[in-house]
């Protein structure tokens, strides 16, 4: 029995108040004793309005004080909002790191092949394996999901069991892989379930997502009705639509193209796991040329509108794959929120190159991974549990799936946030004193605080540009020589019809006439006089004051 001061906690690092960036800490033990395990470890994708940053990372400052009582981190599966962030922030954990082979495979093939990624002790799981940490034992229950070998976890504690569904759904017809393991999951609703964690993405959505079957055949039926070219983008890691596309591409007797080497390592992990048995073989970018129209399907990257992948190369005309009038596009993917700008540019442009395109607005040809509210309250009737904590989900997910645990009866029902600790047991549920908590964003090679001084530079050069003035001064005072100036993100004229170069240069020589030598004696007087002098003048014909550098030389 644990002590009277032993608690079962739980405390979110990321996916709570957003869509990805998904870790889940949680630990049993008297307060300064726990021992710890971290499910996930995952990143948030970067807005238009972070100039800069590639993608956003959990910070794990409270776990990584805290490292030497890190039994492990437990991996549900292999998509980059649950792994993607493992290879930058393991250096501060050093901790195993425990997944299946599929989500092992694809992390070694992705995030920790990276230049200067570090070595991960990797070890591999089984789906129905069991696993023993401290005071924790983690079971790897099957569920079905857009990825292979996606798991939910039976976190058994001296106190309970917790649930942590990971991503998940029902389906009958994965494609591939197994199917949510209904049978265990009510055999540990009978054995009796203290807390359920779980998954919120699709709770505004009534009734239960439709199958990869359904979505396997309706492609059959486009691609097969095809007259033209075919192209299909989709998520990389969904390779039960890959193996669909390439099957519907064989019966309709065409050859498959890959665009884009997100798909290819996704293809070259699944077939060393056995899942690709009965596949036609793909080929590779040059095939392209040489293949007739009614003989080629290209799979590619970029349903998300990512500037670097194939999608976007090929509507700016920078790839090998080139589409006419009468091709067919097919969008066999959802739009993540915040990418809908992008993703609209990609089909605007493709129409009006005159390319038929299909998006699951016109007809079934994706379907999420994620539960409708029938599929979420199925998971309740089995399980059963004591308390609920929504995650997975922006706010508005968090708050109507409160409502709904609520709804069908759970006990006690807890809304949570990233940097909560919430005690589950063994008394009764409540939140106890937050952690520390945050985002870090990833900036090229180098990760930096959310808080950064970079950043909120950068928002103001994007928004009035910048003008850089150089110039030598004597140590009498007097302008050597001519002073460069130089500007960046500034309209030609201002508002009235001045050329803003003449009026920068006007503003420049006017201050430095106007200076008393004495002044000028001391460059940071000068340089004082100069950025004001010139912003001031800048703002009066264009209504935008620009960040002003200055450098006055000693010489």
């Amino acid at each position: 029995m644990p002590s009277a001061q032993e608690e079962l906690v739980f405390a979110p690092l990321g996916g709570l108040g957003e869509i990805g960036m998904n870790a889940a800490l949680y630990g049993f033990g008297a307060p300064g004793k726990r021992k710890y395990i971290l499910v996930d470890c995952g990143v948030a994708f970067a807005h238009a309005d972070m100039p800069g940053v590639d993608l956003i990372l959990p910070d794990p400052a409270f776990i990584e004080k805290n490292r030497k009582d890190l039994l492990g981190l437990i991996v549900t599966h292999a998509h980059e909002d649950h792994v993607g962030a493992i290879g930058a922030l393991w250096p501060r954990l050093l901790c195993p790191v425990y997944a299946t082979p599929f989500a092992a495979g694809l992390l070694q093939t992705r995030r920790l092949a990276e230049p200067g990624a570090p070595d991960v002790p990797l070890k591999t799981v089984q789906q129905g394996e069991r696993l023993k940490l401290g005071p924790f034992e983690v079971e790897f229950v099957a569920m079905s999901h857009s990825i292979p070998e996606a798991c939910l976890l039976a976190i058994r504690t001296p106190v309970g069991t917790i649930v942590h569904s990971g991503d998940w759904k029902l389906d009958e017809t994965p494609g591939l892989g197994r199917p949510t393991d209904i049978a265990r999951l009510k055999e540990i609703g009978e054995e009796g379930v203290l807390a359920l964690i779980s998954d919120s993405t699709n709770i505004l959505r009534e009734g239960e997502s439709p199958s990869e079957a359904q979505v396997a055949e309706i492609l059959r039926e486009k691609i097969g009705a095809a007259q033209g070219r075919v192209l299909v983008t989709t998520f990389a890691s969904n390779i039960a639509r890959l193996k669909a596309v390439c099957l519907a591409a064989q019966e309709a007797g065409r050859q498959v193209v890959l665009a884009g080497r997100a798909m290819e390592r996704s293809l070259a992990v699944a077939r060393d796991c056995g899942y690709l048995d009965g596949m036609p073989e793909t080929l590779p970018l040059d095939a392209f040329a040489r293949l007739p129209a009614k003989k080629v399907l290209v799979l590619a990257t970029g349903s998300q509108g990512e500037a670097r992948a194939a999608m976007s190369r090929i509507i700016r005309g920078e790839h090998a794959v080139k589409l006419s009038p009468n091709d067919l596009a097919i969008f066999s993917s959802r739009t993540i929120p915040g990418n809908e700008r992008e993703v609209g540019a990609i089909v605007n442009a493709l129409i009006l190159e005159g390319v038929d395109v299909i998006t699951s607005q016109d007809a079934l040809v994706h379907c999420s991974g994620h539960p409708r509210r029938g599929e979420v309250e199925q998971l309740y009737q089995w399980l059963r549990p004591r308390i609920a904590i929504p995650a997975h989900g922006e706010a508005l997910h968090l708050r109507v799936h409160a409502a709904f645990a609520r709804q069908i009866g759970v006990k006690h029902v807890l809304t949570a946030r990233n940097g909560d600790m919430i005690a589950l047991g063994p008394d009764e549920p409540g939140h106890l004193p937050g952690i520390a908590h945050g985002k870090l964003y990833r900036d090229g090679e180098v990760i930096l605080s959310e808080a950064d001084e970079c950043f909120r530079q950068r928002h103001r050069l994007a928004a009035a540009g910048i003008v850089s003035i150089a110039f030598a001064l004597s140590a009498k005072g007097d302008v050597v020589g001519t002073p460069d100036v130089v500007s960046f993100g500034l309209p030609q004229k201002g508002v009235d019809g001045r050329p803003l170069d003449e009026v920068i240069d006007r503003a420049l020589f006017d201050t430095l006439d106007s200076l008393p030598k004495a002044k000028k004696r001391d460059p940071d007087v000068t340089c004082n006089a100069v950025e004001k002098s010139v912003r001031a003048a800048v703002a009066a014909v264009w209504g935008k004051k620009p960040h002003v550098h200055v450098l006055a030389i000693e010489v």
